[in-house]
């Protein structure tokens, strides 16, 4: 008895930083989205780490938070309404985490479409602030 009680105290263990990052991390995203509802793009970039890459579909990698800004900005050019949906999210250790996620978007122009797709970040702690690492991102479910 007493080695079960050990071996589920080690698996609770091993499952508390995830679930003590996920509200954290969700909390940025819903920032991320009032930057981008706002048209904070530089706001955006503050949210990732100094060398952070993303690998946006179709393109070429951007990195650094300044190229980064500047991606989000021709983005919301294209692009509305972002909703960001955290499906999962792994601890990588006390300062870093990966998060799977599902988005939704609208196209702008005169006949406006949905567009759905999945994602997944590299999160690290810098100080005490989660920061984005590496982000990519692609259509479908």
């Amino acid at each position: 008895m007493r080695n079960i009680v050990l071996v589920m105290v080690f698996v609770v263990s091993l499952a508390a930083p995830a679930l003590a990052q996920k509200p954290e991390i969700e909390a940025i995203n819903t920032k991320f989205i009032e930057f981008f509802n706002k048209g904070d793009f530089s706001g955006i970039g503050s949210l990732y780490t100094a060398d952070a890459i993303a690998m946006p579909p179709g393109s070429s990698l951007v990195q650094g938070r300044a190229a980064i800004a500047v991606m989000w900005k021709g983005m919301a050019d294209q692009v509305g309404d972002p909703k960001l949906t955290t499906v999962d999210v792994k601890s990588l250790g006390p300062s870093a985490a990966r998060e799977i996620g599902t988005f939704a978007l609208k196209t702008k122009g005169p006949t406006p479409q949905e567009v759905t797709g999945k994602y997944v970040v590299v999160w690290e702690k810098v100080g005490n602030d989660w920061k984005l690492a590496t982000d990519i991102w692609n259509e479908g479910k």
